[in-house]
């Protein structure tokens, strides 16, 4: 495995290099899923930091078919994307949350478009049924693919009070049952959780290397306008983490990954006009430029 731009941890930006020895872009999109804690099959209101987008504020419209949204952003990103092929990820709420038979239709309308290369699709452990497990073993058989699951914390206390809705034990079964079919995936994690401090988080960030996953998502928390979480945060005032608190954590938990895990994120996005906290977290370039300091000087330290 070869590092690219002397970066110091494996990006997914490095393994689409080694993998197809190109950039690759990913396209979001919007199946038109709810969650089973949104309806009430588990809960209401879904996971307290989710907003009415479900996470997905930047996939396309579910009012348009699929292959529409993939055109309308394959239009926005022309300039970036040019020639280059695409990874269709299907973003927002639960996404293998349905009939398997709607399923099948939608992601092979994806991967059926000309400019798509893979898919991805981000979903939750419990919503992984068997018939479903099954399309997605044919589709990881004929193509590149990876699934998302949405962990964030490995304390149930702490998915009890941001409404997750399923036990750690349920995502580790499911990372089971997803590397005994060898399909990759990938496993969020968030930074700044009500109530959780650094060695909660590096716990998290431990069980989830544990589990086998292919790649890692690090979050940093976004308390959004109209949240639950924001009703929390103004009755609670539960600490919000510095950014040198955040790029700590972050590197700490860079140094530790294995070798071949690839890093998807190591921060996260929120529309400048939603986010109440951390104000940090906005400059996303600042916050990645600290990240790359802080790895730097570890580096030299003996």
């Amino acid at each position: 495995m070869e590092k690219h731009n002397n970066r110091r941890f494996y990006s997914l930006n490095d393994f689409f290099k080694d993998e197809f020895n190109d950039k690759i872009f990913k396209v979001s999109l919007d199946g038109g899923f709810t969650c089973p804690n949104r309806d009430g099959k588990v809960a209401h209101g879904g996971c307290i930091f989710c907003s009415d987008a479900g996470s997905g504020e930047f996939a396309g419209s579910r009012r348009k078919t699929i292959t529409e949204q993939i055109d309308e952003q394959l239009e926005f990103l022309k300039d970036k994307i040019k020639d280059k092929k695409v990874i269709a990820y299907f973003q927002n709420f639960t996404n293998t949350y349905g009939d398997v038979n709607y399923l099948r239709e939608i992601y092979y309308e994806a991967l059926n478009h000309p400019k798509v290369l893979g898919l991805a699709i981000g979903t939750r452990p419990d919503c992984i049924e068997d018939d479903v497990l099954e399309l997605l073993k044919e589709i990881n058989e004929k193509h590149f693919f990876w699934i998302e699951l949405g962990l964030q914390t490995a304390d149930d206390n702490v998915a009890k009070l941001i409404n997750r809705g399923y036990p750690l034990s349920k995502y580790m079964e499911t990372a089971k049952k997803l590397k005994e079919n060898n399909i990759k995936f990938v496993t969020h994690m968030i930074i700044g959780l009500p109530n959780e401090e650094r060695e909660d988080i590096l716990k998290t960030a431990k069980c989830i290397v544990e589990s086998g996953a292919w790649g890692i998502k690090i979050h940093s928390l976004h308390i959004i306008k109209g949240t639950s979480l924001e009703k929390l945060f103004y009755q609670t005032n539960f600490k919000i983490f510095s950014l040198e608190e955040y790029v700590d954590i972050v590197v700490t938990i860079l140094k530790f990954l294995p070798e071949k895990m690839v890093v998807h994120r190591v921060t996260g996005d929120g529309k400048k006009d939603e986010v109440i906290e951390p104000l940090w977290s906005l400059n996303k370039r600042k916050v990645l430029n600290e990240i790359e300091k802080e790895l730097k000087k570890r580096e030299n330290i003996v």
